[in-house]
């Protein structure tokens, strides 16, 4: 994105935008310096539905947002675990494929797409499917910095592969107004029949909570309104063109005639990194340690039982393989810096493979 700008091209950027909050940073700067367009694929914001239910949520119809919660209940099977380097592709240059990321055997049976699930390439579901639905239940809030405070626990866990990020997540992003609360359930199994689809009315979606009802978004582009009894007050549908929005902005020049520019695509982005950061600088402990030490929130807390009942159905006995809780991060949302954890502080970027550097000042 950084070259592009650079070369003095517009970008249709995929998400998450960047592999760190720090160089996410760096695109920004070289857009704003370049006056070039970056329009993230962030879809959800060129639905008009949305759009429709957000506006009419921050009208007060249903009164003050108690939360917004996020779902990733998408299951994904193991990538099987090797037991030494892997051939690559032969239609891969697999120097350029690593780019920043360090030099290192390929260590996962299928090339493609599974990168996913390793760190240097990847940053689990959160960040992958879970962005979209990062990124809607920030719309709602409203939230235009990072999160001043974030807490994360899971891991990975059912599965002894050679994957690394996690597959079983609960967040709490601690904004002021509200919460900002994150769920990846990747198991085969959820709440028996669906149950768990049934509580919440989706299961890769956004529920906002609000005083007087709530809207669920269970798609890119429609969402429902309902009151405190469950009854329909407004059902919104339809979207418009992400791509053709991108090709108006090229055309005008204008960076606020984006549904999704990149400033937009990089909170959100950030706040999957976040969370990751914080489980990565956590502890692993058993359940009844880390119900010990997230009673005082509740927030968490019942999430934490969500998942710990998704994991028991698929077998995981949380004593037996403890979950990880991870670190409570304080974060600066003016420097994009956490005030607490050093080791927080080190995952903010990477060190770069050369050539592929992210420079300072772009």
């Amino acid at each position: 994105a950084i070259l592009a700008c650079q070369a003095g091209k517009d970008v249709y950027l995929e998400k998450p935008v960047c592999h760190n909050i720090w160089e996410g940073r760096r695109i920004i700067e070289a857009a704003d310096k370049y006056k070039r367009i970056i329009q993230v694929g962030s879809q959800c914001r060129s639905s008009d539905s949305l759009a429709e239910a957000v506006a009419w949520v921050r009208a007060g119809n249903i009164g003050k947002i108690i939360s917004a919660r996020g779902l990733c209940y998408k299951r994904r099977l193991p990538i099987g675990l090797t037991t030494g380097p892997q051939l690559v592709p032969a239609t891969v240059n697999y120097d350029l494929w690593l780019g920043p990321a360090p030099e290192a055997p390929l260590r996962r049976t299928k090339f493609h797409y599974d990168w996913h699930w390793q760190w240097p390439y990847g940053n689990g579901d959160l960040g992958n499917q879970g962005v979209h639905q990062m990124d809607i239940a920030r719309w709602f809030l409203g939230e235009p910095l990072l999160a001043p405070r974030v807490v994360s626990v899971g891991g990975r866990l059912s599965y002894v592969d050679d994957g690394q990020t996690p597959n079983s997540l609960a967040v709490v992003h601690d904004y002021p107004a509200a919460p900002l609360i994150f769920e990846v359930h990747g198991l085969p199994v959820r709440f028996g029949s669906n149950l768990m689809d049934k509580e919440f009315g989706t299961s890769i979606g956004v529920i906002v909570e609000c005083e007087g009802g709530r809207v669920v978004v269970p798609t890119y582009t429609t969402a429902q309104a309902t009151d405190k009894d469950g009854n329909v007050l407004k059902d919104f549908k339809g979207a418009s063109s992400h791509e053709g929005n991108f090709i108006a902005a090229v055309k005008s020049r204008k960076v606020s005639d984006l549904h999704a520019p990149i400033t937009e695509g990089f909170i959100s982005s950030s706040l999957c990194h976040m969370a990751n950061i914080s489980l990565r600088v956590g502890r692993t402990q058993p359940a009844g340690a880390i119900r010990e030490q997230i009673k005082a929130n509740a927030t968490i807390s019942a999430a934490f039982e969500r998942l710990a009942t998704h994991l028991g159905l698929n077998g995981v006995d949380l004593d037996r393989t403890p979950a990880t809780l991870g670190a409570a991060l304080e974060m600066d949302p003016k420097t994009e810096r956490f005030t607490n954890s050093d080791a927080a502080n080190a995952l903010l970027t990477r060190e770069y493979r050369k050539p592929f550097v992210v420079p300072e000042k772009v």
